[in-house]
């Protein structure tokens, strides 16, 4: 288990996303893919109000019910993208939360994200918004997933200056794949307030799971256009370098690009879909996993 942040959240080294529960996965494929989880070590769900419009949400809450292992997982969700309660106001976020408590069965949020960076609405209303339903224990700690450095920044200035409860985690997009969002700024503020980071679209939509090494390979699959965007020379480039590292340490492509992730600074837990049960025990094989210095700098410049 890893620490977020400052926090007294302990969570397994992967979070498992429900960014498809409700859309293309149905009860009882959600069902498989948390169960497997659970049994494999985990306990560390992603979702969000907005995904298939709560249905998520719910489906999480029914699976948690009928489990009775609340107290055993450690839920995250966002607010600011649903239809009903869009935005960052403090009645929106206030609203957010009673529904997605609702849907979730549970009296307490473990981390909640503010999933958009609304620019509309003064921070210090924001954060006072947040500081309410922490201080009534309807959440324990909040964290961003769509924030710049420089609003990172102001966020912990006015947080320090108004006294209110600051954040603890942030969610980004980062990958192989996809370096630049985060090492730069954002990484440099997140070194500094000590924030814990769950890395989202950790596979690039699928990319790194190696499935997708041709036009052929994007025609196959449901979601392959989603992954069209990386099949050219740097993204095969880069799955010849994780082709490498996966047969010396006998793992697979994407438990190895996983594996990266979790050993850069201050990355707590990629958040990561998966489309059935059979796919989970490769992504939470990555936990288990240290890479050599040598192989992560080979993936390193292979990706850069």
């Amino acid at each position: 288990m890893r620490q977020i942040g400052s926090s007294s959240l302990h969570v397994f080294p992967l979070a498992i996303s429900g960014n498809i529960f409700g859309w293309t996965a149905d009860t009882s494929t959600t069902d498989g893919i948390l169960d497997t989880y659970f049994d494999l070590g985990g306990n560390f769900v992603d979702t969000a109000d907005s995904y298939a419009a709560g249905r998520s949400e719910i489906m999480i809450g029914n699976w948690m019910r009928d489990r009775r292992n609340r107290d055993d997982m450690v839920v995250a969700t966002k607010v600011g993208k649903s239809f009903d309660n869009p935005g960052l106001s403090a009645g929106s976020i206030a609203r957010s939360v009673d529904l997605s408590l609702e849907r979730l069965q549970t009296s307490f949020i473990d981390l909640l994200y503010l999933h958009i960076d609304d620019e509309s609405v003064p921070f210090e209303e924001t954060l006072l918004a947040v500081d309410k339903l922490i201080r009534a224990g309807k959440v324990r700690h909040f964290g961003v997933s769509d924030h710049t450095g420089n609003r990172l920044f102001e966020a912990r200035i006015a947080s320090a200056q108004i006294g209110v409860a600051p954040m603890i985690a942030l969610q980004n997009q980062y990958s192989l794949l996809n370096r630049t969002e985060f090492e730069g700024d954002l990484a440099t503020v997140a070194d500094r307030q000590g924030l814990g980071v769950m890395p989202r679209f950790a596979l690039a939509s699928g990319f790194l799971s190696g499935k997708y090494r041709s036009r052929a390979d994007l025609r196959r699959y449901t979601r392959g256009k989603d992954a069209s965007g990386y099949l050219g020379r740097r993204g095969l480039r880069v799955l010849h370098a994780l082709d490498i590292v996966a047969l010396q340490t006998g793992e697979s492509v994407a438990t190895v690009a996983l594996a990266w992730l979790l050993a850069k600074r201050n990355v707590v837990a990629p958040v990561v879909s998966a489309s059935h049960a059979g796919q989970v025990p490769e992504l939470t094989a990555a936990a288990s996993v240290r890479l050599t210095r040598h192989q992560i700098t080979e993936l390193d410049r292979a990706s850069a």
